[in-house]
Parts: C-alpha cells; sequence; structure tokens
C-alpha cells in the first residue's frame, strides 16, 4: 500500500473548518484533500467551485461521503465548473458522482478538451478561498493554499482553458432517436 506523505502542511482557519496549507505527496493524500475540501465547500457555502483534471481517474468522486459532501453543498447561487481532457473515466468509475450530476444539471458547467495533453491540463481544485493544484498528477505530488497570488493565477490560467481551449462536454443526458 503507498505511504500517505503530507510535506510541510500548516493548518490554515478558513472559517468553520481547516483544510491544509502547503506540500503533499502521494495518491491518498490527495484523495483525502479532495474529501475534505468538498466537505469544507458544503460546510462553508463555497459559491464557485472549479474542478480541473484530464479525466478524474484518480479522484474520489464516486464515494458515498463526497457525493454527500456535493449535496450538502449544493444550493441557489452556487455553482461547479468542471473541465477535462474527456469525461469517459469519470463516468466509468464514478456513477454516484454522474447520478448527481443529472439531479443538479443547473448548477454545473461542464467543458472538454480533448486535443490537450493530459499533463498540460491543470488537475486542480479552485475556490475563491483555498487551492488545491496537483503540480505533477503522475506521482500526485502538489500544493494547497490560500495565498491570494497562487488563487488568481490559477484563476487565470482555468480561465484560458475554460474560455479559449474548450467546448461544451459531459452533457446530464444523452438525447438519441
Amino acid at each position: 500500500m503507498p505511504s500517505l506523505q503530507i510535506l510541510s502542511v500548516d493548518m490554515v482557519d478558513t472559517s468553520a473548518d481547516f483544510l491544509p496549507q502547503g506540500r503533499f505527496q502521494g495518491r491518498e493524500a490527495f484523495q483525502q484533500l479532495v474529501r475534505d475540501a468538498l466537505a469544507a465547500a458544503a460546510a462553508q457555502g463555497w459559491r464557485e467551485i472549479i474542478l480541473s483534471d484530464a479525466d478524474f481517474h484518480d479522484w474520489p468522486l464516486g464515494e458515498r461521503a463526497v457525493v454527500e459532501s456535493l449535496q450538502a453543498w449544493a444550493g441557489s447561487g452556487r455553482r461547479m465548473t468542471l473541465l477535462a481532457c474527456n469525461y469517459d473515466e469519470l463516468v466509468r468509475r464514478h456513477a454516484r458522482f454522474v447520478q448527481w450530476r443529472r439531479t443538479w444539471d443547473h448548477l454545473l458547467t461542464c467543458r472538454r478538451s480533448p486535443a490537450a495533453d493530459r499533463l498540460d491540463l491543470p488537475s486542480t481544485i479552485w475556490s475563491p478561498s483555498w487551492v488545491l493544484q496537483r503540480l505533477d498528477p503522475e506521482r500526485c505530488m502538489g500544493v494547497t493554499g490560500t495565498e491570494p497570488e497562487r488563487r488568481v493565477l490559477l484563476r487565470e490560467t482555468l480561465n484560458e482553458w475554460l474560455h479559449n481551449k474548450s467546448a461544451p462536454g459531459f452533457p446530464a443526458t444523452t438525447l438519441g432517436l
């Protein structure tokens, strides 16, 4: 079993919950950070969340606790944006999330960039108050933080992908004849 390793983490009080700030390493550390971030989003009522990854293969989005956090987060005035190269792995691996996505389609904007190199597309969670960024998705190494510079720079990068390098994708339902 791979070891859980979080490097140089300081706890930052972000109102009701604590989210780590600093470097992380390892798939389990990354997955726990995703769980904690989405639970904090629900507890703190984050208005906007962006989830970006090549295919969300190793994200824990199909876990019952994660979907419960998303259910608690969902509500009026909330927005979530998903960005991926493709959503095939998400559909295959995260059935609970796909079902939740169908229910809350009106809160989600899903974009895809199928021609993007999977290592070029940011692997991140962005919120106005905290970010997680996997700098090396293959080894699950990255950083989290609340620093305004980090949040602004990451948002600018994501905006470039969302507005200039992607198109609508991952419809809530597939219509056919």
